[in-house]
């Protein structure tokens, strides 16, 4: 099994576990440098009364307090779910390489389940479906496994719990 296989079963293990605590969404993040796990991260969204709390933010900024940094150009961070612009953006602000971020289910399995970040996409001047330019294709892994997961959270929690 690849390390990147395994960081992400760590990020969707995340997700899991924290959205079904009724934490937030069903979405988690690891940062990773030099092999090793830095950074995690899960939405927090509910609990912490913060709508900015996504996973992918959790997991930088706990990344960054485990090193002492505001910048992470070394590492990578992977994430249970397409960021959302906010996330890419804060992905950007912190130094990730693009080419060092690795996500599991998509946006569209996302809206499937009641999440759209299409309105935020079109807002930035982005189409939907042509985002897909702002990653690189071969770092999407273990879709099927993230969307596994969302079903499960979605069955759990239907439409009351939309972050």
């Amino acid at each position: 099994m690849s390390e990147s296989v395994t960081w992400m079963r760590e990020a969707i293990a995340l997700g899991r576990t924290h959205s079904h605590a009724g934490e937030g969404g069903p979405f988690g993040a690891v940062v990773v440098r030099d092999g090793e796990i830095v950074g995690r991260g899960w939405n927090q969204v509910l609990t912490s009364h913060d709508p900015t709390m996504h996973a992918e933010i959790s997991a930088i900024r706990d990344a960054c307090q485990h090193l002492q940094t505001e910048h992470l150009p070394d590492c990578q961070l992977f994430s249970s779910c397409e960021p959302c612009p906010m996330c890419r953006a804060a992905t950007q602000w912190a130094r990730i390489p693009i080419s060092s971020v690795f996500f599991a289910a998509g946006a569209e399995d996302a809206a499937a389940v009641g999440f759209d970040d299409a309105a935020f996409y079109e807002d930035f001047g982005i189409s939907f479906k042509n985002r897909k330019t702002l990653w690189h294709p071969e770092n999407q892994i273990l879709q099927d496994e993230a969307v596994q997961m969302m079903q499960d959270w979605k069955a759990t929690f239907g439409d009351k719990n939309l972050y």
